[in-house]
């Protein structure tokens, strides 16, 4: 009976630490910084500090967030990987950090191989766009127009190498258009090229574009997601508008120095998970046109690495010049 008693003891230990596991490594008590490389107000610092939000208030300790923009992300990339791996410094990493590995001929750190990713945050969508005057009311009407007009069709994005710019690009070689894609540098001078009729369409994240969309200044033709948008169930994707192939959304997650250990990473993942099925959390995402969706480190890893690929490609394809 007290051999019994004592495997069984033994068991329930095990059972605990198996468990527990998480527990066994704390983060201390100061504060988690996560390290941002937009500037403040867009909607990847605004998923970021809804998230910290409800992060410092489930861990009962601040999480700070700190921007830190530079091209290709690299400035804020470079501070966590140079950070202690206590789990205490962490990156968000976007659809933009896989575009940098394919940009830029020489950085400063491996993006894969110094970062490990925890969890993806959300994804959100990009859409292609037109002055409420233009004569298109789809997709398909613009690759028709396109088609039928070659070297005619002027599409605007915001900078060259952003996600916007590369889903442009996409656009215009899955469609197979002989079109001009003609860059700015933000959306409030691609959405006043659309209204002065200085491009014919643009492709861009619906967040920044909400309110003159329901102002109707803008109309919306088609969302490039592999499904319809939450917010916009009505809007129809470009694929299912005939343009197989034409899949872009920009998504964003959280990663940590490499060498973390990994019970941290996994005690950060369901402090993560947490935040992002809290109700207040899905909605204020939501209004910003996000879709909380958590995952696995390991989905979020291998996330980066099919971006990498896929975005390579296109880059290669466009014949962008490597910065």
């Amino acid at each position: 009976m007290q051999r019994r008693q004592c495997l069984q003891g033994l068991g329930a230990g095990l059972a605990l630490l198996c468990g527990w596991g998480v527990q066994a490594q704390p983060l201390s008590s100061k504060p988690i910084r996560i390290m941002v490389p937009f500037g403040a107000g867009g909607v990847a610092d605004v998923t970021a500090r809804i998230v910290a939000q409800q992060l410092s208030k489930q861990m009962g300790q601040p999480v700070v967030i700190e921007n830190k923009p530079s091209a290709g992300g690299i400035v804020a990339a470079d501070a966590v990987v140079q950070s202690a791996p206590d789990g205490h410094t962490l990156f968000l990493m976007s659809n933009g950090s896989a575009v940098t590995v394919n940009m830029f001929s020489q950085l400063p750190f491996d993006m894969v191989k110094d970062l490990t990713p925890v969890s993806t945050l959300g994804f959100f969508d990009i859409g292609v766009v037109a002055d409420a005057s233009a004569p298109f009311n789809s997709v398909a009407d613009v690759v028709q127009y396109a088609k039928a007009n070659p070297g005619q069709l002027n599409i605007g994005s915001i900078n060259v190498g952003s996600t916007q710019h590369l889903a442009a690009e996409l656009f215009k070689s899955t469609a197979g258009m002989d079109a001009q894609i003609i860059p700015f540098n933000g959306t409030p001078a691609v959405t006043t090229a659309l209204r002065g009729k200085q491009i014919d369409v643009a492709v861009e994240i619906l967040a920044p574009i909400t309110g003159q969309l329901q102002s109707k200044a803008l109309k919306l033709l088609g969302v490039t997601g592999e499904q319809r948008s939450v917010l916009l169930p009505d809007v129809p994707t470009a694929q299912e508008q005939g343009i197989p192939g034409f899949v872009a959304a920009s998504w964003n997650a959280l990663a940590v120095p490499s060498g973390t250990p990994a019970a941290l990473v996994e005690r950060l993942n369901q402090e993560i998970v947490a935040a992002l099925n809290h109700p207040d959390v899905v909605q204020q995402l939501r209004q910003q046109h996000v879709q909380a969706k958590p995952s696995t480190p390991q989905e979020a890893a291998a996330l980066l690495q099919s971006e990498i690929q896929r975005w390579g490609k296109v880059i290669d394809e466009a014949k962008i010049p490597k910065q």
